[in-house]
């Protein structure tokens, strides 16, 4: 079997890969070990981040470095095993999250994000896929008045900045938009811009069943297998490709290691579990809950309430302790009933120190391409991203300057 280019992974990002390279003439394969979409693209809160323009940095006030060291909060949890490995990892993110290397890298960030809601649009209304998504925004819901005006504080510079826009609302107004929200909450933050999403998987999916309409091959088969040349083995026989394109997410390195690339990648795990809402409550919004460090997100499925970070090993054994300590406090703000699936979905974020992803031409080999890291952002900067490469590797002039995100820069 011969291609064009082939695509090694079958998440968000490699599906609008490859379908933007197919877009623009070239025969493609995707190949991915599973079913597409089944691992990190699974699971998320499904939102398309148009106000994420600053990245989600490590928390420089010595109160959160407190909590976080007693290992015992909602939106952090860490291996103490980990941690001999993580800490070049941790060290170098600390660095990039300081308050003004931070704000440089949000303006070069902004560059991918502001394109993410017209690019999933445009591929959504191609693949007829815009049943999956919700134009409500999401809500940064808040207990206290002081975080609260902070982060008001903080929405109203990034409106100066970058042109997102919210509103503020007030206990009133917030509890006549989501009226099952229990009343401890004082207010909230409504990003107005961002897209949910009620299924990302069925999105994915539906992209893929696009990419195969218009004669695209998804192929099962082993990324480890690749060898230069370009070729990779797949349940159906060798697949010769002129190109190839990783996009393995947090298995990135099972690739980029062997053809000698030593690429500062870490993982954020998440878990998630699925609620039916109790009597006939609604929830209207993804809502996250700022001083626990939990979402809520309406989903086809129920309501999927969502952790923060896990830093631990990629294939380190699961430990969803987020999960059981959010729960009964999620239960206190809004009426969930019974579990809904059999365990905890668990999924791996690919990050790097910069918080930037890794997208471009390998330095290395001729007709290598990269395009991972994406950390939280993975639904919401995959059409984006595949786009980028599409005109990269094409000769297009890209529509975002590509520099910034290029592998050379580590």
């Amino acid at each position: 079997m011969k291609s064009d280019a082939v695509v090694l992974g079958a998440g968000i990002v490699g599906i609008s890969v490859a379908l933007h390279l197919q877009a623009r003439g070239r025969s493609v394969a995707l190949v991915d070990r599973r079913g597409a979409a089944e691992e990190t693209s699974f699971g998320n809160a499904g939102l398309i981040q148009r106000e994420g323009v600053y990245p989600y940095g490590f928390p420089h006030d010595f109160g959160a470095l407190l909590r976080y060291g007693m290992n015992r909060t909602i939106d952090a949890h860490y291996h103490p095993s980990a941690l001999p490995e993580l800490v070049p990892f941790l060290w170098k993110y600390w660095k990039h999250s300081r308050r003004e290397r931070h704000a440089q890298i949000a303006h070069v960030y902004a560059k991918l994000i502001e394109h993410c809601v017209t690019e999933h649009e445009a591929l959504a209304a191609q693949a007829g896929a815009e049943e999956f998504l919700r134009r409500k925004g999401w809500m940064r819901v808040f207990r206290t008045e002081r975080e609260r005006d902070l982060r008001f504080a903080e929405a109203g510079r990034w409106r100066a900045e970058f042109g997102i826009r919210f509103s503020e609302l007030d206990k009133k107004n917030l509890l006549e938009q989501e009226p099952h929200l229990a009343p401890v909450v004082v207010g909230a933050l409504h990003w107005t811009d961002p897209v949910s999403v009620v299924d990302p998987q069925g999105l994915a999916l539906a992209y893929l069943k696009l990419f195969e309409s218009r004669g695209g091959r998804f192929l099962q088969g082993n990324a480890a297998s690749l060898e230069q040349g370009w070729s990779v083995q797949t349940v159906e026989g060798k697949l010769q490709a002129k190109e190839v394109v990783v996009a393995l997410g947090p298995w990135a390195d099972v690739v980029t290691r062997a053809l000698g690339y030593d690429l500062p990648l870490a993982v954020k795990r998440g878990y998630h579990m699925h609620y039916r809402a109790a009597g006939k409550a609604m929830l209207n919004h993804p809502v996250l809950d700022t001083e626990r460090g939990y979402m809520l997100a309406p989903m086809q499925r129920g309501i999927r309430l969502t952790t923060g970070a896990e830093f631990a090993l990629r294939d380190a054994i699961r430990t969803p302790v987020q999960l059981g300590r959010a729960e009964p406090i999620a239960r206190d703000l809004f009426p969930l009933a019974e579990r809904l699936d059999s365990e905890p979905w668990m999924g791996a974020r690919p990050c790097t120190p910069d918080m930037l992803p890794i997208i471009g031409r390998a330095p290395k080999h001729a007709n290598l391409w990269f395009a991972f890291g994406h950390a939280h952002h993975g639904l919401t900067l995959g059409p984006v991203t595949g786009r980028l490469i599409g005109e990269m590797m094409t000769g297009e002039t890209p529509f975002v300057d590509p520099a910034p995100y290029r592998p050379e820069r580590f």
